[in-house]
């Protein structure tokens, strides 16, 4: 499955840009995970790193053990972020997630519209502004 559950971005007048971006990041994430083959199999969760710096961004990737894919697209000029808060990042959408995933009322494979899910989301979109 490759099609973006949730996308939030800020400021939203580059919204298709940043669109663009994820879905290009998906085949990036796509193509680390077979460059890994069975290691992958033997991790819990996969923190992928820097999957790849433009100008103004950076893209980072995450895959937990069922496959799901997570991007996120940061501001380049925030130097303050290091990979292990990048890391902790991804662990709490991983388990905002892991909460949607467990509403009985969430349909898998449907757009993502909890609330608990997007203020979490924005809380974090602030600490990093």
């Amino acid at each position: 499955m490759n099609y973006p559950l949730y996308i939030r971005s800020a400021p939203t007048e580059n919204e298709l840009k940043f669109h663009y971006m994820v879905h290009t990041s998906l085949d990036v994430v796509d193509e680390k995970i077979s460059a890994m083959g069975k290691a992958l199999v033997d991790q819990r969760e996969l923190y992928l790193g820097l999957l790849y710096p433009t100008e103004d961004y950076k893209v980072y990737g995450y895959v937990t053990n069922s496959k799901v894919k997570f991007v996120m697209v940061v501001d380049s000029s925030n130097t303050a972020l290091r990979d292990n808060e990048i890391r902790s990042m991804f662990r709490k959408l991983h388990n905002s997630y892991t909460d949607v995933m467990c509403n009985p009322f969430y349909n898998p494979g449907d757009r993502i519209q909890s609330r608990a899910f997007d203020s979490m989301v924005t809380s974090m979109m602030i600490q990093v502004c």
